[in-house]
């Protein structure tokens, strides 16, 4: 969307307001006409940014430990400096709920989204770093990260997970919204109770009985627990993972068609910097209790 684009769009804009000011039915038509020039105008920011090697990811906003916390710190963006480093970019990051994320990636709002995992779907709102193999999946040595999603249940709960099926479940399992293993869940044939946003929130419902199981990711249980001693009795976590899955940076349709080989040299430079030594060490560290700040 260059300027002179822009610029007629602006004209148009203006031109109709003057002449429908006033009009009680033109309230709507305007409201909606600022919405989409807003869009408009955001798009052509983030453009003229991607020229001057200056790329914006969303991040869901709320706390992932340790891969990235509400205040832009984590394990990922330490990732990313890395990789901005190697290739002479600068990354911007802006945090958002994490359908917001996947709707301005889809609008070529932003250049990227960061912790996305696989799903056939998202494809739809962006690109993954395909697989030499097989094009229509990701490439997991090009990922962030791995991660797990855990089972956990309250203390004294018969529920249980024998790594293949569900037991003793008399209330639905519970995840958060919008993440990709509710439909695994959904697909399995479980019940699902995925109207709460964030981990402490399932958790809270797994306390007052209303889900049986919950379906989260290791790291921010891990934290939730640690900080929390009161709730690390009541609940446990069972010693099968559900799944494991590796997480992507995607990037807008916009980006990959514009600049193929730049989104190219960026997803392998996440590869390479995830293989060196000191990463590997950084990595571990964090995931084994250490400070991720």
């Amino acid at each position: 969307y260059d300027g002179s684009m822009l610029h007629t769009t602006l004209n148009i804009f203006l031109n109709l307001h003057r002449r429908l000011m006033g009009r009680p039915s033109a309230l709507l038509l305007f409201g909606s006409l600022r919405r989409w020039l807003a869009w408009m105008l955001l798009a052509a920011v983030n453009a003229t940014a991607a020229e001057k090697g200056e790329l914006t990811f969303c991040y869901e906003s709320e706390n992932i430990r340790p891969w990235q916390y509400r205040d832009g710190t984590g394990l990922n963006f330490e990732l990313f400096d890395r990789v901005a480093a190697r290739l002479g970019l600068h990354f911007r990051y802006q945090a958002a709920p994490w359908k917001r994320c996947l709707l301005d990636l889809k609008g070529n709002m932003v250049s990227g989204v960061l912790d996305a995992s696989f799903k056939t779907e998202r494809q739809e709102n962006g690109s993954y770093p395909q697989h030499p193999a097989n094009p229509d999946v990701a490439d997991p040595a090009r990922a962030l990260h791995v991660e797990r999603y855990v089972v956990v249940r309250r203390q004294g709960s018969t529920a249980d997970w024998n790594d293949k099926s569900f037991e003793r479940l008399a209330n639905p399992a519970g995840a958060p919204l919008g993440y990709s293993v509710v439909d695994d869940l959904k697909h399995a044939g479980i019940t699902v109770d995925d109207g709460a946003p964030t981990t402490f929130d399932v958790l809270q419902k797994l306390l007052r009985g209303r889900i049986d199981v919950a379906i989260l990711l290791q790291g921010e249980v891990a934290a939730l627990l640690a900080d929390d001693p009161a709730l690390a009795g009541k609940v446990e976590v069972l010693p099968r993972a559900y799944a494991e899955k590796p997480y992507y940076l995607m990037l807008s349709h916009r980006f990959t068609r514009e600049d193929p080989e730049l989104a190219r040299r960026i997803w392998s430079a996440i590869a390479l910097e995830r293989a060196t030594p000191d990463w590997q060490v950084r990595e571990r560290r964090a995931l084994t209790g250490s400070s991720a700040r």
